[in-house]
């Protein structure tokens, strides 16, 4: 039992790994890149530590691993929605350089 779920955590870690990568060389905007990214490497990342902590049960390493997860979940998006926004304006100073009037932006 403990092995069918340390498949099945290992098999969607690899699956959303996958789908992210095929998410990052298919879009072409940034921002659709940046969401493919963020999503399914969180996710990935997520499903894959826990299947080390199911492998392992409760130990210290696990706990170690579970503080990982947390501070994952809550740096990667964090740090994508920085990225993204840098990126955001950096267009909205390239336009407005060019004379593009603010309104027509967005």
């Amino acid at each position: 039992m403990k092995m069918a779920i340390v498949v099945l955590l290992i098999s969607g870690g690899i699956f959303f790994f996958s789908v992210g990568t095929i998410g990052i060389l298919r879009f072409k905007d940034t921002f659709e890149r940046a969401h493919a990214a963020a999503k399914c490497d969180t996710l990935g990342a997520v499903l894959s530590l826990l299947a080390l902590v199911a492998h392992d049960g409760i130990t210290s390493a696990s706990v170690k691993l579970l503080i990982v997860i947390f501070f994952l979940w809550m740096t990667n998006p964090t740090a994508t929605h920085i990225i993204s926004r840098a990126e955001y304006r950096r267009r909205i100073m390239e336009k407005s350089a060019r004379g593009v009037g603010r309104d027509e932006i967005v």
